[in-house]
């Protein structure tokens, strides 16, 4: 009787988990778009910390040059 439960058991089990499961699919698209989402998101933002560094950079080689020391 415990065997055939167990044998019964072990293949539902079998049989779900080669059958797609609709829930676990949109999770990992989610998944996929939200990590795709990110590293463009990260890349803009490097981008724009860079833009922001170079031109703090040029304000401040515009004040040096502009100050004179008598």
């Amino acid at each position: 009787m415990r065997t055939m439960m167990l044998i019964t058991i072990l293949v539902l089990m079998t049989t779900m988990m080669a059958k797609a499961n609709p829930v676990t699919t949109w999770v990992e698209n989610e998944k996929n778009k939200i990590v795709e989402y990110q590293k463009s998101s990260w890349q803009k933002g490097k981008e724009q910390n860079a833009k922001n560094w170079a031109k703090i950079k040029a304000l401040f080689t515009k004040v040096k040059d502009n100050v004179t020391q008598d």
